[in-house]
């Protein structure tokens, strides 16, 4: 006969195929496909530096061993007074080992990958089988690849936070819950809210520690926001507090953007209090003055799909199909969404790497916002046209934003007072002072 112990092994072993594996699988996919689409966009001149550029100029910043600045936003601009997210000064080790732009993008693929393994796991063992087919319409979600399609930002590390610690409350694993949710303090400002709001949700399941959760997410917030952010910000404040005005017109993008999180699901998501996690991240974005919070464009809604999936397990849904071609045809139509900026072929992405090489390393270069990072790992990188007097001048055509094309023209012939032209194609151009 079997004793306990082997019974008991036995069974950790049929969990481990059952969950975990599956879980491991769909995230290992999942990272091969972000990583390889990230980088066919940075490759291809896709990505800019708002923000690439910028958050590469923090990581070296901390890589240097200095507080975190970008000459993107302005000479040595303090990015601490801009946003709150000193988690980034991890990323400082990987790219001691490879200081390129790619780093960032490689560790946002794995660390949105990673946020797969809890929704998976736990859509596994709820489901059977079926939670596998939950684990890749989370994967495929129009949240994640909005934010794996637009360059990198700090919010890919609470993603896989946000994932594990909802996972957790979903099983009543209370501590280990409140130990994932602690460190979004130090992602972004605003996640200091998410932790209040998760607090709130231990306190209506008469957790004794969710008052003391509340508190700290809601004093995280008013620390950074009222203190540390105004202390750090040349201008003396928190610079968003502008956006948050009354806004009319465009209420359907707000309705939209709530139609896209929970139509994936059958809207059976609504049905879990743990939505109440979203709320925060929802509310301070329409109530912005900004309508790109509004909708569901760029990386704003990354971490409401974790919230999203769990709380449809949750739900105990039956037609799981059903939601992954749903999700599947948001993804779709973003794929197929006209491009925001022009496409070079493969001759001319040849020839601005050519032109960008002749430009040495630890210049000051004021480029175009889609050249930019790929000279931030090396150069001084501030943005052109903001700044027309750095000595060396790289502009693509059309430049974009943030200067129209017919702008363009004359401020090239105003830089090429004090430049001369070095190299020159059809679509870019590179000037040098003197």
């Amino acid at each position: 006969m079997l004793d306990t112990r082997t019974l008991n092994t036995r069974t950790l072993d049929t969990r481990t195929r059952t969950t975990v594996r599956p879980a491991y699988a769909v995230a290992l996919g999942l990272a091969v496909l972000y990583t390889s689409y990230a980088l066919v966009r940075h490759h291809s001149f896709q990505t800019t530096g708002f923000d690439l550029g910028i958050f590469e100029q923090a990581v070296r910043s901390y890589n240097a061993g200095r507080w975190p600045t970008a000459d993107l936003k302005g000479p040595d601009f303090p990015l601490l007074g801009d946003h709150f997210h000193p988690v980034l000064a991890l990323l400082a080790l990987p790219y001691a080992i490879a200081p390129r732009a790619e780093t960032l993008l490689v560790a946002q693929a794995l660390l949105l990958a990673a946020s797969a393994i809890p929704v998976t796991r736990f859509a596994v063992d709820r489901l059977g089988r079926r939670g596998v087919v939950v684990g890749v319409a989370y994967g495929l979600s129009w949240g994640l690849h909005n934010t794996v399609a637009f360059d990198f930002h700090e919010v890919a590390f609470a993603v896989p936070l946000l994932a594990f610690s909802l996972e957790a409350l979903a099983r009543e694993q209370w501590r280990r819950s409140i130990a994932w949710a602690l460190p979004l303090v130090l992602v972004k400002e605003d996640l200091g809210l998410t932790v209040a709001a998760i607090g709130l949700y231990l306190v209506w399941r008469g957790v004794r520690h969710g008052w003391a959760v509340a508190a700290f997410g809601v004093s995280a917030f008013a620390v950074v926001v009222f203190a540390v952010l105004p202390a750090v910000n040349p201008a003396g404040d928190y610079p968003y507090w502008g956006q948050l005005a009354e806004t009319s017109g465009l209420g359907w993008l707000r309705l939209l953007t709530v139609f896209a999180l929970l139509a994936p699901t059958g809207f059976l998501a609504a049905r879990s209090p743990l939505l109440v996690v979203a709320l925060p991240t929802l509310a301070w974005r329409f109530a912005s003055g900004n309508p790109a919070h509004w909708g569901i464009e760029h990386h704003y809604s990354a971490v409401l799909m974790p919230v999203v999936f769990i709380a449809f397990v949750t739900a105990n849904p039956r037609r799981v199909r059903v939601s992954a071609v749903v999700t599947a045809a948001f993804t779709l139509v973003l794929l197929l969404r006209p491009a925001h900026q022009p496409t070079w072929n493969e001759a001319q992405r040849a020839r601005t790497t050519e032109i960008l090489a002749m430009i040495p390393d630890n210049a000051h270069v004021a480029a175009s916002n889609r050249l930019a990072p790929h000279l931030t790992g090396r150069c001084r990188v501030s943005l052109f046209p903001r700044v027309l007097d750095a000595e060396w001048l790289v502009v693509s055509q059309p430049t974009g934003w943030p200067v129209r094309a017919d702008e363009e023209a004359r401020l090239v012939k105003t830089a090429s007072a004090t430049h001369r032209v070095v190299a020159e194609a059809d679509h870019v151009i590179l000037l040098r002072r003197g």
